[in-house]
C-alpha cells in the first residue's frame, strides 16, 4: 500500500509558531470524553506548518510528574466543544485508551497518522473530500469565528 504524502507534522512545542488568538490555545486544558469523563490533559498540538492547521492534540493521561502517563494523538476534528477550562471530544475515554500508542518516532509518520484517523473513524486530512472542522463551541455559545 502506497503511503499518502500527508506533508510534515511538527508539534507546536517545536517552532516559533504560536496559536494566533490566545483563547484557541487549549494546551493544558483537560480533556473530558462525550460522557463528562476526564481523559487527561492537552500537552501539545501537532500542527501543519505549511497549512497552519492543527491536525491532532497530543494528549497525556494518568501518571504522577511525568511517570507512568500515557500520551495519545486525538485527531482535531474529534473536538466537540472548548471552555476556559476543558476540551470535550466525541470520543469515550475506552476508545481513547484502545487507540494506536503514542510513539515520538512515529510523530511524522503518515502510516501511524492514518491508523490513529482510522481508529476514531474519520477521514485523514489528505483524502479527497476531507473538510477541516469548524472551530467548535466556545463554552455554551458557538464561537464566532
Amino acid at each position: 500500500m502506497e503511503t499518502p504524502d500527508t506533508g510534515k507534522l511538527v508539534k507546536l512545542s517545536s517552532t516559533d509558531e504560536t496559536v494566533s488568538m490566545s483563547d484557541e490555545d487549549v494546551r493544558g486544558r483537560t480533556v473530558k470524553d462525550k460522557d463528562g469523563e476526564k481523559i487527561g490533559s492537552v500537552h501539545d498540538l501537532l500542527i501543519d506548518p505549511d497549512l497552519n492547521k492543527v491536525r491532532f492534540l497530543l494528549v497525556e493521561s494518568g501518571g504522577f510528574l511525568g511517570i507512568g502517563e500515557t500520551k495519545s494523538f486525538i485527531p482535531v476534528d474529534a473536538v466537540t466543544r472548548v471552555t476556559e477550562d476543558e476540551v470535550t471530544i466525541d470520543q469515550t475515554r475506552d476508545a481513547v485508551a484502545a487507540a494506536p500508542g503514542y510513539d515520538p518516532a512515529l510523530v511524522t509518520d503518515p502510516t501511524f497518522h492514518e491508523s490513529v484517523y482510522n481508529h476514531y473513524g474519520y477521514t485523514p486530512f489528505w483524502a479527497p473530500g476531507y473538510s477541516y472542522p469548524a472551530y467548535p463551541t466556545y463554552g455554551d455559545y458557538p464561537a464566532a469565528r
